[in-house]
């Protein structure tokens, strides 16, 4: 039974290297084609290499993107003081035009005649 597994585990990935040789593959800048490598010892360097290049180049792409994300992270703490700052200045000026708009109803109200404070002529 277990020889079966293994027949069927191995044909299945003959079937998938020949696909993989069909495809169009992406080229990785730095990645060796270990198929064409002769002698296991040379095959598992070759694909001991690939993995640590990927290993390298992946931590490289996490510690960009981490740096990226701190980044943006300090640009929005800034852009939200600033609109917490921008808020307040609205604020300030919404009530000054308020106590304007108050104070220019209260000129133009009708209001009493205030009595003439002028001395009377001495006759």
């Amino acid at each position: 039974m277990s020889r079966i597994a293994v027949a069927g585990l191995a044909m299945g990935l003959g079937l998938l290297t020949a696909a993989l040789d069909r495809a169009a593959a992406q080229d990785i800048a730095g990645v060796e084609d270990c198929t064409k490598t002769s002698g296991l010892d040379k095959r598992t360097g070759c694909l001991q290499s690939n993995v640590n290049f990927l290993q390298q180049l992946v931590t490289k792409n996490a510690l960009d993107a981490r740096q990226r994300l701190n980044a943006a992270s300090s640009e929005i703490a800034a852009l939200k003081n600033e609109v917490i700052a921008l808020k307040s200045t609205v604020a300030g000026l919404q009530a000054s035009l308020e106590q304007l708009k108050a104070a220019q109803k209260g000129d133009n109200r009708p209001e009493a005649k205030k009595p003439d404070l002028k001395k009377p002529d001495a006759k």
